[in-house]
């Protein structure tokens, strides 16, 4: 025959534990001094990808341009066909080394509203056809 326990059905009393004194509240006034850094990391972190999204936008738009130097193009149409990958603000040069030729292309990005203002770039190379 099995033993009871008197009371071994009860669960222990799992009511938590509140703070007294002069604990109380202060986990309010932790994120309130933790929330506005958080904040802030958070926003720099959002700009720093918008600077890496727009280079890496000015290293597609140099590759395009190199393509169009590699078939052939004209400066104009490299300059062409690299402004329309990159979009508007952008700044493209050619130049051209022999056979080779390089287009950069630059572009300033604003790091938030407050921030300061950066140019990013691309370049690439491609060996032109005559």
């Amino acid at each position: 025959m099995p033993v009871r326990v008197r009371g071994a059905h009860r669960r222990p009393n799992r009511r938590a534990v509140r703070p007294t004194g002069r604990d109380r509240g202060s986990v309010t006034a932790e994120l309130a001094l933790a929330l506005p850094v958080v904040v802030v990391l958070l926003a720099l972190v959002l700009a720093g990808g918008g600077a890496v999204a727009a280079r890496l936008a000015c290293e597609d738009a140099a590759r395009a341009g190199a393509r169009a130097a590699a078939l052939g193009e004209g400066a104009a149409e490299v300059t062409a066909a690299a402004q329309e990958a990159a979009g508007g603000g952008a700044r493209v040069t050619v130049a051209p080394s022999g056979p080779w030729v390089t287009v950069t292309v630059s572009r300033a990005v604003t790091l938030g509203r407050w921030a300061t203002t950066v140019r990013v770039s691309g370049s690439a190379t491609a060996r032109a056809e005559p």
